[in-house]
C-alpha cells in the first residue's frame, strides 16, 4: 500500500510517500480500506516530535480515517497512528458507523474537531445560555463547529480570526461579532466586541500573547480552555494570585483522554452526526489534497492558509 512515512523528525518535508506492507488485523482490530484521511494540527506536532505524547520512528502519521471494513461498513475511526495510508488498522469498538446523509469529509470533521468543540464548550467549559464565548482560530476545524454549537446552546459568540475572509466565514456560521486576531490590543478589542464587558468563556489554541491577552479579559468566574499551541510559542507562566484575584479558571483539554470511552467519544459523535444529518450543524469542509501531497497540506495549515477541515485522499 501507499503511505506517508517519517524516518527522521522535522517539518513537513520530513514526510515521504513510500510503499509499505498492508496492516494485518489482530484480535479486536479490523483493517479499513481508507477513502479519506483527516489532517489535524496534532499531525504537524507528530512530524516534529513536539506532540504531548512522544513519537517513535519510523512513523506513519495521522490519527483519523474514513473508509470501509471487510464486511462493507462505512466507518469513521480513530487510529493510534498510521492514518496517512491506503489501509489502516482500527479497534473495532472505536469505529463509528457513518449514517446516510453524512459525507466522508463531513464525518472527518466530527472525530477530532467536532468532539473537541463539544467537550471544550460543554464538558470542561460548562457553557450556559446568555454567556459570552470567545472562539479563537474561528475559521479552523474546531472553531467553525464551536461557533455553531455555542449559538445552538444560547451563547453570544465573539469570533477571532486573522483575515477578513475568515471573519466573514465566522459571521456566516452564526458568530455575533468578529475580531481581528492581529490587532496589538487583542484584549481591548475583545472587550469592545462584548460591549465593554469582560467575557465568560474563551476557547484558546494559539498560545503566546493570544493566551496572555485572553486571560486578561476574562470576567470573574470566567473560564479559559486551552487545547493547543498553534503558534509554537508558550504563554507567560501564570501566578496563582492572578487566578485568585480574578476568580478565573484555566483548564487544559486533550482529546486523547476521551478515546476509548464510549460516552465521551462514540455517543458524542453520533449526536453530532444527527445534527449534521438533520441540517442543524454545517461542517466546513476545506481544502483536499492527494495523499502524495501531504507535505503541501501541512505547509498550508501551518501558514494558516486553510479553513475548516483539511483532508487527504488516497489513490491520488
Amino acid at each position: 500500500m501507499k503511505a506517508i512515512q517519517i524516518t527522521a523528525f522535522g517539518g513537513p518535508d520530513a514526510m515521504k510517500l513510500v510503499d509499505l506492507a498492508d496492516p494485518v488485523a489482530s484480535e479486536g482490530f479490523e483493517v479499513i480500506n481508507v477513502s479519506a484521511i483527516g489532517i489535524n494540527y496534532a499531525d504537524t506536532h507528530q512530524t516534529e516530535n513536539s506532540y504531548l505524547s512522544p513519537q517513535t520512528l519510523p512513523l506513519v502519521p495521522g490519527i483519523e480515517v474514513v473508509g470501509t471494513t471487510a464486511s462493507g461498513r462505512r466507518v469513521l475511526a480513530p487510529v493510534a497512528s498510521g492514518g496517512y495510508a491506503e489501509k489502516a488498522l482500527a479497534h473495532s469498538a472505536a469505529m463509528i458507523d457513518i449514517p446516510d446523509g453524512v459525507s466522508d469529509s463531513q464525518a472527518l470533521c466530527m472525530l477530532v474537531q467536532g468532539s473537541t468543540a463539544w467537550h471544550i464548550l460543554k464538558t470542561v467549559g460548562h457553557v450556559k445560555p446568555g454567556e459570552s464565548v470567545v472562539v479563537h482560530a474561528a475559521a479552523g476545524g474546531v472553531g467553525t463547529i464551536a461557533i455553531q454549537l455555542a449559538k445552538m446552546w444560547g451563547a453570544k459568540v465573539i469570533a477571532v480570526a486573522s483575515t477578513e475572509e475568515k471573519r466573514n466565514l465566522a459571521i456566516s456560521l452564526g458568530a455575533d461579532i468578529a475580531v481581528d486576531a492581529t490587532v496589538a490590543d487583542l484584549a481591548g478589542a475583545i472587550k469592545t466586541a462584548n460591549g465593554g464587558k469582560r467575557v465568560n468563556l474563551i476557547l484558546e489554541m494559539v498560545g503566546g500573547t493570544t493566551f496572555d491577552q485572553s486571560l486578561d479579559v476574562l470576567a470573574p468566574f470566567g473560564r479559559l480552555i486551552t487545547f493547543g499551541m498553534a503558534s509554537r510559542t508558550a504563554p507567560t507562566p501564570i501566578h496563582p494570585g492572578v487566578l485568585m484575584g480574578g476568580s478565573k479558571t484555566v483548564t487544559g483539554f486533550w482529546l486523547s483522554h476521551c478515546f476509548g470511552n464510549k460516552e465521551l467519544m462514540n455517543d458524542v459523535i453520533e449526536e453530532l452526526f444527527e445534527l449534521v444529518r438533520s441540517g442543524k450543524l454545517h461542517p466546513v469542509v476545506g481544502m483536499s489534497f492527494p495523499l502524495s501531497q501531504a507535505t503541501a497540506a501541512h505547509v498550508a495549515m501551518l501558514a494558516r492558509k486553510t479553513t475548516g477541515k483539511i483532508t487527504l485522499i488516497p489513490g491520488q
